[in-house]
C-alpha cells in the first residue's frame, strides 16, 4: 500500500505541468464566460459572487483533494516537491495582501518612500538564500522550532522559539484576513465584520485537511490567479495610455503626464520628493526611518518561519537553494510592475475624478466610500457619507479638488479597475487576485502556528508518546481556534495591512534571526546564549512596538514603531554573544555537525524519523 501510494505521489510529481496548465486554461475561460455574461447584462453583483466563490471553490476543493494522515505530508508535503513549484508556492505564499493589495497603494501615496517595503522585501531573499534556508533543510526538521530545540539542545529555546512565531505570524495573518474582509465586504456586498468571518471558512478548507501538502498544491494555484489579476488591468492601462502593454518600460510617460497635471490641480512643488517633509524639505530623519524600515523588513523576511517553513518541502538541499532563486523571479513580476500600477492608478485619479462634479461622480466613488476607503469632502456633510472625510473641510463648490479626495491605500489596486472604466469583470478578476493573495499567506501563517503550537509544544513537551492521529487532531483543532481569534482581531480594524505587516516583520527579526544565523554561522552559540537573545530581542521590539502604538510613548531617536526591530535586533546579537561567552560551549559533537550542515552536498543530517502514518 506505501508502494502504491508513493507511486501516485510520483505520478502526480511528474505531471504538475499538464495539471496546472490546464487550470490555467480553464480559468482563462472562466473569466471570458464572465465577460461574455457581462455584455448579455449580468448584473455586477452577480460577477462579483461567481469570481470570489468559484475561486475559494478551486482552492476548497484542491485542500480536500489533498488531504493526508501522513506526518511527513502533513508538515512537510512529503519533501518532494520540486524547486520550480516550490519557488512558486512560496511566491504566492510570499505576496500576501500587503503585497497585493497594499504596496501599489504604498507608493501611489508616499512616492519613493513606499520603495522601502519593494526593497526590504525583495533583498530579504537574497538573506534566505545566502544564510540560512538551505542549511536549515540540511537539518531536516519539521519546524523552525524544531530546528531552535534541535541546534540548542533543549526545550527553553523550543518554547522561546514558539513565542515568537505565533507573535509573528498571528500578527501578520491578522493583517491577511482584514484584507479578505476587505474584498469580501465590497464584492459580496456584506459588512466587514461579517466578511472576515465568510474569508475564514475559505482559509480553514484549504489548510486543514491536508495540512502543508494541501497548501502548497493550493498556493500553486493561488499565485497562477494573482499575477494574471495583478498584471491584466495594469498592462490594459499601459496599451491605452502609451500604445505600449508593457507597464514596466512604459510608466515613465505616466509619469511625465502625471508632473504635468500636478501643476495645474495645487500639488506643492517639492512634496513627493525624496525623504522630504510635507512641506518638501529635506529630512534627515526620513532618510532614516526609510533605511530603518528595509532593514527590518530584510531580516524579516529572512526570519519568518511560515517562509522558512517552504524550504523544508524539498526534496533536496540543493533544491532548497534553487528555490529560493524561482521564489525571486516569481515574485519579481509583481514587485517589478508595482510602481507601474501606482503610476497608472494615479494619473487615472488625476485625470478622471480630480476636477469632477461631485454630484455626477461614478458610483465606484460611494461602493468604496461606504466601507471607508474613498471619501468625496466637497460638501459640508461629506464626513457623514464618508468616514474618509472627517477633519477635511470642503469648500462646496460641488467640484472635487485634490484636497477633497481621499482614497485609503487598501484601495488603489482593488478599485483601480473601476476608477480606470474598464469592465467589471477586470475588477471581479482583480478582487479574485487579491483574496488567492491574502488567503495564500494565510494559509501558510496558520499552518505555521498551528504546527509550533501541536508539534512544538503538544508533541515535543508534553506528550511525545501522543499517537499521530491525536497529533493531527489537535493541529486541526488549534488551527481552528487560532483562525478565529485572528478574525475577530482582523474586524476591530486595529491598523493599515501594510503597518501590521511591518510589526510582524519586526517582531520576526528581533525574535529569531540572531538565533537562526548565529545557530548556523557561529558554532560557540550556546542554547543559554540564544535564549537570552530571543528574550532580550523579542522583549525590546513588543516593548517598543506596545508603548508607541497603544500608550502613546515617545519615539526613541524618532523611529516609528514599524520599525522597531531596529532596537530588537541588535539587542539580540549582543546578548546572544555575551551570554555565549560566558557559558560552556557547545559539545564538540555539536560543533562538529555545525560544521558538516555548511557543506553544500551530502545528506540531510538530521532528518525527522515519526513521519508516521494512520493505519
Amino acid at each position: 500500500m506505501a508502494n502504491n501510494t508513493q507511486s501516485g505521489g510520483r505520478s502526480f510529481i511528474d505531471n504538475l505541468g499538464k495539471i496546472y496548465g490546464i487550470y490555467t486554461g480553464g480559468f482563462a475561460a472562466f473569466v471570458i464566460v464572465l465577460a461574455i455574461l457581462e455584455q448579455m447584462g449580468v448584473p455586477n453583483k452577480v460577477i462579483g459572487y461567481l469570481f470570489v466563490f468559484m475561486t475559494v471553490g478551486v482552492y476548497a476543493l484542491i485542500g480536500i483533494l489533498s488531504r493526508t494522515a501522513e506526518m511527513g505530508e502533513y508538515y512537510v508535503a512529503g519533501r518532494k516537491v520540486p524547486a520550480f513549484y516550490n519557488g512558486m508556492a512560496t511566491g504566492s505564499d510570499w505576496m500576501s495582501a500587503a503585497s497585493f493589495i497594499g504596496m501599489a497603494g504604498s507608493l501611489y501615496l508616499l512616492g519613493y518612500g513606499g520603495l522601502a517595503f519593494v526593497l526590504g522585501w525583495t533583498g530579504g531573499y537574497l538573506l534566505v538564500s545566502i544564510l540560512l534556508a538551505p542549511y536549515l533543510r540540511k537539518f531536516g526538521q519539521y519546524t523552525v522550532p524544531d530546528f531552535l530545540g534541535a541546534r540548542y539542545g533543549g526545550n527553553m529555546a523550543r518554547f522561546v522559539g514558539v513565542i515568537v512565531l505565533v507573535s509573528a505570524s498571528f500578527t501578520y495573518v491578522t493583517a491577511q484576513i482584514f484584507g479578505v474582509g476587505i474584498i469580501a465586504s465590497r464584492f459580496l456586498g456584506i459588512s466587514f465584520e461579517v466578511a472576515v468571518f465568510v474569508g475564514l471558512a475559505g482559509i480553514l478548507v484549504c489548510s486543514m485537511l491536508g495540512g502543508m501538502r494541501a497548501v502548497t498544491w493550493t498556493q500553486v494555484a493561488q499565485y497562477i490567479i494573482l499575477i494574471i489579476a495583478y498584471l491584466i488591468p495594469v498592462v490594459i492601462m499601459s496599451a491605452k495610455v502609451t500604445g505600449v502593454p508593457i507597464p514596466q518600460l512604459m510608466y515613465g510617460q505616466a509619469l511625465e503626464k502625471i508632473q504635468a497635471l500636478e501643476g495645474t490641480i495645487g500639488v506643492v512643488k517639492g512634496h513627493t520628493a525624496v525623504f522630504a517633509d510635507a512641506k518638501g524639505q529635506p529630512n534627515f530623519l526620513e532618510a532614516v526611518n526609510f533605511f530603518a524600515l528595509i532593514l527590518c523588513l530584510m531580516v524579516g523576511t529572512a526570519s519568518l518561519p511560515h517562509i522558512l517553513m517552504r524550504y523544508f518541502t524539498t526534496p533536496s538541499v540543493r533544491e532548497a537553494r534553487q528555490s529560493v532563486a524561482w521564489s525571486l523571479l516569481f515574485i519579481f513580476l509583481l514587485y517589478f510592475t508595482a510602481p507601474a500600477y501606482a503610476a497608472f492608478a494615479k494619473l487615472e485619479v488625476y485625470q478622471n475624478v480630480i476636477g469632477a462634479q461631485v454630484a455626477s461622480l461614478p458610483g465606484w466613488v460611494k461602493s468604496w466610500g461606504d466601507i471607508g476607503l474613498v471619501g468625496a469632502c466637497d460638501a459640508a456633510d461629506a464626513a457623514q457619507k464618508f468616514a474618509l472625510c472627517k477633519g477635511v473641510t470642503g469648500n462646496g463648490d460641488g467640484i472635487l479638488q485634490l484636497s477633497e479626495f481621499r482614497i485609503a491605500a487598501d484601495a488603489i489596486v482593488l478599485a483601480t479597475p473601476e476608477i480606470a472604466g474598464l469592465p467589471y469583470v477586470i475588477a471581479g478578476l482583480v478582487a479574485a487576485g487579491g483574496l488567492a493573495a491574502a488567503l495564500s499567506t494565510a494559509d501558510g501563517l496558520l499552518l505555521a502556528i498551528a504546527n509550533a503550537l501541536s508539534h512544538d509544544i503538544y508533541y515535543r513537551m508534553v506528550d511525545p508518546h501522543a499517537p499521530t492521529k491525536r497529533r493531527l487532531i489537535i493541529s486541526r483543532v488549534l488551527l481552528i481556534l487560532v483562525a478565529i481569534v485572528a478574525a475577530y482581531t482582523a474586524s476591530t480594524k486595529p491598523s493599515t495591512i501594510l503597518a501590521m505587516v511591518a510589526w510582524a516583520f519586526s517582531i520576526a527579526a528581533s525574535g529569531l534571526f540572531p538565533a537562526l544565523v548565529m545557530g548556523i554561522w557561529w558554532k560557540r552559540t550556546t542554547g543559554a546564549g540564544a535564549v537570552a537573545g530571543m528574550i532580550a530581542g523579542y522583549g525590546v521590539c513588543v516593548f517598543y512596538l506596545v508603548t508607541t502604538q497603544f500608550y502613546g510613548a515617545d519615539l526613541w531617536f524618532g523611529i516609528r514603531n514599524i520599525s522597531c526591530g531596529l532596537f530588537g535586533m541588535p539587542a539580540a546579537f549582543i546578548v546572544t554573544y555575551v551570554v555565549s561567552m560566558m557559558t560552556a560551549a557547545p559539545s564538540k559533537e555539536m560543533q562538529d555537525f555545525i560544521d558538516s550542515i555548511r557543506i553544500p552536498k551530502g545528506d540531510v543530517k538530521l532528518a525527522n524519523a515519526d513521519d508516521a502514518v494512520i493505519h
